[in-house]
C-alpha cells in the first residue's frame, strides 16, 4: 500500500486554507501535561490558577499551538510535510471547554511560509503564527 502524501508544491496556491478544530477538554490538559512534563500549577491545579489573573486553570499555549501543526501535517500540505520553523504570539487564555478552531493559511510557496491562527467559540483570537514547512517534493510514481 502506497503512503498518502500531502500537497506538493506545484499544487499550492497562495491564500489555499485548511482547518482544524477541537474543544480542549480537562484530559487533554493532563495528558498533554504528561507526555511534556509540565505540571505548571496554572494548568493543573484550580486553587493555584484561581488566585493568577485568569483565575482558572488554562490550557498550555502549546497544546494549542499543536492544532496547527495537525493541520500543516495532516491537511495543508500534508502528510510528508517537513516543519521548518514557526513563531507564535498567544493572545488569549484557552480555558478548558473552550473549541478552538485552527486555520493555516499559504502565504508563499516553495519552502511554503505560512501564516495560522486559533479562535475560540466567541470568535476571539487565541494565537497567531507564521513559520515555514516544506512540502513534499513530487508525487511518488
Amino acid at each position: 500500500m502506497k503512503a498518502r502524501i500531502g500537497k506538493t508544491i506545484g499544487e499550492l496556491k497562495v491564500g489555499d486554507r485548511a482547518y482544524f478544530a477541537k474543544t480542549i477538554a480537562e484530559s487533554d490538559i493532563y495528558q498533554f501535561a504528561s507526555v511534556t512534563c509540565d505540571f505548571n500549577p496554572a494548568h493543573v491545579n484550580e486553587a493555584y490558577a484561581a488566585d493568577t489573573y485568569f483565575e482558572h486553570r488554562i490550557a498550555h499555549g502549546m497544546l494549542t499551538v499543536s492544532l496547527v501543526s495537525n493541520v500543516l501535517g495532516t491537511q495543508l500540505p500534508g502528510p510528508g510535510t517537513i516543519f521548518v520553523s514557526e513563531s507564535v504570539r498567544f493572545l488569549a487564555p484557552v480555558y478548558i471547554g473552550d473549541t478552538v478552531e485552527a486555520v493555516v493559511e499559504v502565504v508563499e510557496r516553495n519552502r511554503m511560509t505560512f501564516s495560522a491562527w486559533g479562535v475560540n467559540q466567541n470568535d476571539v483570537k487565541v494565537l497567531a503564527a507564521e513559520g515555514v514547512v516544506m512540502p513534499p517534493k513530487k508525487r511518488r510514481t
